[in-house]
C-alpha cells in the first residue's frame, strides 16, 4: 500500500500541496481530480521522487520513500507515465519500450514482457520500428503506458493519460486502465476527465490548491451534486 500523510510541497515559497492524507490500497484504482494548478502532478513527481518535499511521509509497503533517489523508487515497482507522455521522439517504438526495462537484468522476462506490451497494444507491435515522434498522440500515449510497463510496476501512477486526445481514443486508453488493473497492476490515476476517472476508481480525492477538499469511491463523487457542478459540468436543478 502507499500511505501518504501530512505531505507538504512548496515551490519558491509558494505552496503547491498543504498536509495531504492519501492512500493507494493494493489492488485498487485510486483517482485524483481537480483543476489545472491544483497540485496534482506535484502529487505524483514528488512520490516519483522528482520533487523535494517539505514536510510529512510517504510509503509504500512500510518503507520510507522521501530522500530516494527516482531509480530507487522505480525499484520498489512505482512507476510514472508523465503529463505529456514525454517518448523519445527520435527513438523507435521497440528503443522507447527497452528503455523501459533499463533496471532490469533477466532478458528472456524482458522479451515476453514486450509481446506483453503489444497484446495491450497492437499498434505499438504494428508500428515497432516507427520513430515515437511521428506517432499520433494516441499512439504516444500509449507507448508511454507501455514504456511504464516495462519495469513491471506493482504500482502504475498515470499523468492525465486522457489529456488532447480524441473521446474515442479516450475511452480505448481507460480500457487499457482497467485491463492493466485486472492484470494485478495497481493504479492511482491524475485525471481532469472527472466523469471517466469517477466511473473507472474504486476509490477518489478532490484536490483544490493544494489540500484534499473531498474523498470516497468514485460512484459516491459520481452523485455528488457538488462534485457534478465543479467537475462534471451538471448544474444543479
Amino acid at each position: 500500500m502507499l500511505k501518504i500523510k501530512d505531505l507538504h510541497v512548496s515551490y519558491g515559497g509558494i505552496k503547491a500541496l498543504r498536509g495531504i492524507d492519501v492512500e493507494v490500497p493494493d489492488g485498487q484504482i485510486v483517482t485524483l481530480i481537480g483543476a489545472n494548478g491544483a497540485g496534482k502532478s506535484t502529487m505524483l513527481r514528488t512520490i516519483s521522487g522528482l520533487v523535494k518535499a517539505e514536510s510529512g511521509s510517504v510509503t509504500y509497503n512500510d518503507k520510507e520513500l522521501i530522500g530516494l533517489a527516482p531509480n530507487k523508487i522505480l525499484e520498489q515497482g512505482i512507476a510514472l507515465v508523465p503529463e505529456g507522455r514525454r517518448v523519445f521522439p527520435d527513438l523507435t517504438v521497440l528503443e522507447n519500450l527497452r528503455i523501459g526495462s533499463y533496471l532490469r537484468k533477466e532478458k528472456a522476462d524482458i522479451e515476453k514482457d514486450i509481446q506483453w506490451v503489444y497484446s495491450l497494444f497492437p499498434r505499438l507491435e504494428e508500428r515497432n520500428w516507427q520513430q515515437a515522434g511521428t506517432l499520433s498522440g494516441g499512439e504516444q500515449q500509449m507507448l508511454a503506458v507501455g514504456r511504464a510497463l516495462m519495469s513491471r510496476p506493482k504500482l502504475l501512477m498515470m499523468d492525465e493519460p486522457s489529456l488532447g486526445l480524441a473521446p474515442l481514443v479516450v475511452q480505448d486508453i481507460f480500457s487499457i486502465i482497467r485491463t492493466i488493473h485486472q492484470q494485478g497492476v495497481t493504479v492511482l490515476l491524475i485525471e481532469q476527465n472527472a466523469n471517466m476517472a469517477l466511473k473507472t476508481a474504486d476509490f477518489a480525492y478532490v484536490l483544490e490548491t493544494g489540500h484534499i477538499s473531498k474523498s470516497g469511491t468514485g460512484a459516491a463523487l459520481l452523485a455528488d451534486e457538488s462534485i457534478k457542478e465543479a467537475y462534471l459540468g451538471k448544474k444543479k436543478a
